[in-house]
């Protein structure tokens, strides 16, 4: 064999040997949910690609068949925190102590609600009142357990009252500040004509977490909380104004954002959103 031969084998072999490279961090969080699909055939391999993609920080959507602690090990293998996790309404409302033991398995310190339940596509003010009652309650019960609970909006609250104000106007008034705050999602703020923006500074230090997701130019709106998941693009090339909402938000007192593509393209759109929020445009 001779020595240029040898020289370029060798070199072949060291280049093979290296580590593949790894994605910078990403400067936001994931919610889980933007990837259900793929980890209904394939969790460990799944989250190991939330790993891959830059993600540190998560917010959790179930644990896909998985016990609890199996999945926290996954989280712990990966390391990702579970910065957040959901609750359902009936939860909250009879189940607080459960809630707590998950959220002290899992690690995590904020938990969300992302349904108020109505009937028909109609939000009324029993609605509000009813979850004026169930969030306080179960806020403060979280709170003393260390706890921090975020409601996320879902659009029907923006719908107008007779006065003109919204919904969402009374469950900020009404819900106590020191036991329920908001979880911002974008999308659902902009499908009934609000401007994401104009929230943060209309009701600052009461949107802790976010929901980031862009919408297709040319999207009709939505009042009852529901739209075609294909409608979510890459973050910067939909008309909600990420860069204008991440430059408001910190100055709002948002702590912690969470990307979040219902779409069937999340994890191919999944790079190109993290690569715009990091360049900050």
């Amino acid at each position: 064999m001779n020595k240029l031969l040898l020289a370029t084998l060798l070199i072949a072999g060291s280049v093979a040997n290296l580590p593949a490279q790894k994605a910078p961090v990403s400067p936001v969080g994931l919610q889980l949910y933007s990837f259900r699909n793929q980890f209904a055939k394939d969790v460990p391999g799944t989250m190991a690609k939330v790993r891959e993609l830059g993600f540190r920080e998560v917010e959790l959507a179930g644990t896909y068949g998985l016990s609890k602690t199996d999945f926290k090990k996954l989280l712990d293998q990966n390391g990702l925190k579970a910065v957040s996790m959901g609750a359902g309404f009936e939860q909250l409302e009879n189940g607080v102590p459960q809630i707590v033991s998950d959220a002290k398995t899992f690690g995590a310190k904020y938990v969300t609600c992302a349904w108020i339940p109505h009937q028909g596509d109609n939000f009324t003010l029993n609605d509000a009142d009813v979850a004026v009652e169930v969030f306080n309650t179960a806020g403060k019960l979280l709170a003393e357990n260390g706890l921090t609970f975020c409601y996320h909006i879902h659009g029907y609250e923006f719908q107008k009252m007779p006065d003109g104000t919204t919904y969402f106007d009374y469950l900020a008034k009404n819900l106590n500040p020191k036991y329920v705050n908001f979880e911002l999602d974008v999308f659902w703020a902009k499908m009934l004509g609000e401007d994401p923006v104009a929230l943060l500074q209309k009701y600052p230090k009461r949107f802790l977490l976010s929901h980031l997701k862009d919408r297709k130019p040319g999207t009709p709106g939505s009042q009852n909380g529901r739209a075609d998941v294909e409608t979510n693009v890459i973050l910067g090339q939909g008309d909600i104004g990420i860069a204008a909402f991440m430059k408001a938000a910190r100055k709002a007192g948002v702590r912690h954002h969470f990307i979040e593509d219902e779409s069937s393209r999340s994890v191919d759109q999944m790079a190109s959103s993290i690569a715009f929020l990091r360049e900050g445009k």
